[in-house]
């Protein structure tokens, strides 16, 4: 009977009505009162979570089954202990699972008419069983309880396969086959090597999941018993009947997967849940499968009794016992003898057998309740240090149960990865089966570079650094910032919230100011003048360039490139362009007005000296050419002398109009 449990585990679960019981565990309706939402709780038998073997292999299992993410998987949330009083005042820590609630109906429900159900559905069920079998034997998880009872499907048609890990638990406690009838139906579905006592591996789980397999073509288990030993019994010795000899329609395929699933010889069954997955899928399609004639799995003394079975007389009675007549020529008494003999050596075998299963389970119970009470094992010495792999080797050569926490500690002594500590400490005196805890290391302790750093004076800033177990390092050149003011710290290396090893060095920046600049004017200065002035505005001189000019004199700035009172980057480089101290004569004078010409070459700085001429081609007041010509160079205040016309030359004496005017 169930102890009493608390309404509310963990101050966030809540317990509320049974909605299953078996003979291992209640299962209750829970509702999880932080996430709001309906949970199934199994909380395992009292007498279980006395065994301390069971209650180490079941933390550890119980954690590996909540790693489990698959959809075809019923999901765990969570996985405690709560304290339980017993009758006798004495209080126990009871393990619990929280789990997914599904709501739908078992496989077992399903079969429970003894009906066999459609063969598409029966694949579409192992299917979704094989590929949570695929993914769990994937995360190194063999269920070793998989039967209809733990195959659920949800009103929505999908299948989730549950107890992870606690069946694990169980057989490793060695509480499956020996207990009372509520195991029997487990022992339907158990693997000669389980039931055998020996190591079981993902192939068992498919031995499991042929049995549920053949049970929903025909309806029935192939071995039954009264006992779970006569069952386990036949699942050592005998072979199962092929499916479509109790339902006929099975297709032929489908017995080949059936039977190499339940071969005796692990070896001969499938190697993978996806290899069996795979023929499934051929068998849908009905392409050929990877599987022997199912025959083949016929016991050998049936093969050979066919083999020399003779063709029957049509004398013989059809109840009278037919003999090959070329066995032996035994009489009828020593045949009678014989079967005798045979019969007596079966009995001999399942008394041996059976006895056998008696005294295993015998010795188990002994040592269960002598030595799990009072066998003490030490906690290797040396595990500081060792890896991962050394460690958990040493411990469970102690007849201990290795697990590793999810924390890590840092250190400077031991490498990232390796262990830093275990709980219990090494040399500590435990029960054997306990659980020993190993924290890996880190590496050498980690710091955060401190935040708001940017900003501070670098006194402040080196005072923040160093609290924090860091070295203070302030760059010597500054870095410009449009948003720090100058003198402050403008960036860290390595950078603010940044985690990095205790005593690393971090490297400050301190803010020059803005990186922006207005360019200074220098027109007029000299080049060593406008050199200084820019420098001084955190600019340098670039390239500079002779111009023709009578804006400035020789040697003076014209122009710079960007132009005065624009912006530039500190560092920039001002391209000058300076004066020759030349000016050149323009084009285009000649026949312009005195005027216009004298006004233009003045502007240049140049001296104007005027000659005048006759012209007959330009106008009186034009100017006719200048000297030295159009487009010469010219020093500034050099003198040009222009030509002007005085226009067409007169004629005051014609000699024609005197004769003209005698002749009158």
């Amino acid at each position: 009977m169930a102890e009493p449990i608390s309404r509310r585990l963990a101050g966030r679960y809540e317990v509320r009505s049974l909605i299953g019981r078996g003979g291992m565990a209640e299962v209750h309706i829970g509702f999880d009162t932080r996430l709001s939402r309906v949970v199934a709780i199994k909380m395992l038998r009292s007498d279980l979570a006395q065994d301390s073997v069971f209650l180490a292999r079941f933390r550890r299992e119980a954690q590996s089954a909540a790693s489990l993410n698959h959809p075809n998987i019923v999901a765990v949330y969570d996985t405690g202990e709560e304290l339980v009083n017993r009758p006798d005042g004495r209080a126990i820590s009871v393990p619990y699972i929280v789990m997914e609630y599904v709501e739908g109906h078992t496989v077992k429900d399903l079969i429970s008419d003894g009906d066999p159900v459609p063969i598409d559905e029966a694949i579409q069920i192992i299917t979704g069983t094989l590929s949570a079998l695929e993914y769990s034997h994937a995360a190194h998880l063999v269920h070793r309880d998989i039967k209809p009872g733990n195959i659920m499907l949800t009103n929505d048609g999908k299948v989730k396969v549950m107890d992870f890990g606690i069946a694990r638990a169980l057989t490793d406690s060695q509480a499956t086959m020996t207990q009372t009838n509520a195991v029997v139906g487990t022992a339907q579905y158990l693997s000669p090597e389980q039931a055998r006592g020996e190591q079981v591996d993902a192939r068992s789980d498919l031995y499991s999941t042929g049995i549920v397999l053949f049970e929903l073509l025909t309806g029935r288990p192939p071995f039954k018993g009264d006992s779970a030993v006569s069952v386990a019994y036949q699942h050592v010795q005998q072979t199962p009947p092929i499916p479509s000899s109790i339902t006929p329609d099975i297709p032929e395929a489908l017995d080949r997967v059936v039977m190499k699933a339940l071969a005796k010889d692990r070896n001969d069954r499938y190697a993978t849940a996806s290899s069996m997955l795979a023929d499934l899928m051929r068998v849908s399609r009905g392409v050929a499968v990877n599987a022997p004639d199912a025959t083949v799995w016929a016991p050998a003394v049936a093969s050979q009794a066919t083999a020399t079975m003779p063709m029957m007389s049509p004398a013989i009675p059809t109840n009278q016992t037919v003999t090959s007549a070329s066995s032996t020529d035994m009489t009828e008494d020593e045949e009678e003898v014989a079967r005798k003999r045979k019969r007596k050596r079966a009995w001999i075998i399942s008394g041996v057998i059976v006895a056998a299963l008696l005294i295993i389970f015998g010795a188990w119970f002994l040592l269960s309740q002598g030595q799990a009470e009072s066998e003490k094992v030490t906690v290797p010495e040396g595990l500081v240090g060792m890896t991962q792999a050394e460690a958990k080797r040493a411990v469970e050569d102690a007849g201990l149960v290795w697990a590793v926490a999810e924390d890590t500690e840092p250190s400077d002594d031991i490498a990232e990865g390796d262990v830093a500590r275990t709980d219990p400490e090494s040399g500590t005196q435990v029960e054997a089966g306990s659980l020993v805890t190993a924290y890996l290391s880190s590496g050498p302790e980690s710091v955060k570079v401190p935040t708001g750093l940017v900003g501070l004076s670098p006194a402040d800033a080196q005072k923040a650094v160093e609290a924090a177990g860091l070295v203070w390092e302030l760059a010597p050149d500054p870095v410009a910032s449009d948003t720090v003011e100058e003198g402050k710290i403008a960036k860290v290396n390595p950078s603010e919230g940044a985690k990095v090893k205790k005593g690393s060095k971090v490297t400050a920046y301190a803010s020059s100011g803005s990186d922006t600049v207005q360019v200074p004017d220098v027109t007029g200065m000299t080049q060593d003048q406008a050199r200084k002035a820019l420098e001084s505005a955190g600019l340098k001189v670039g390239s500079v360039e002779p111009a023709d000019d009578a804006s400035q004199p020789q040697g003076k700035v014209i122009s710079t490139n960007p132009a005065a009172g624009s912006s530039a980057s500190k560092g920039d480089a001002i391209i000058l362009t300076i004066s020759t101290g030349k000016v050149g004569i323009p084009s285009g004078l000649a026949g312009q007005p005195q005027a216009t010409v004298t006004a233009q070459l003045e502007a240049l700085t140049l001296r104007v000296s005027v000659t005048e001429e006759h012209s007959d081609t330009v106008a009186a007041g034009s100017v006719i050419a200048v000297s030295p010509s159009e487009g010469a160079s010219v020093s500034q205040g050099s003198s040009v002398t222009i030509v002007v016309s005085q226009g067409p030359r007169q004629n005051n004496g014609g000699g024609n109009g005197r004769g003209e005017g005698g002749s009158e």
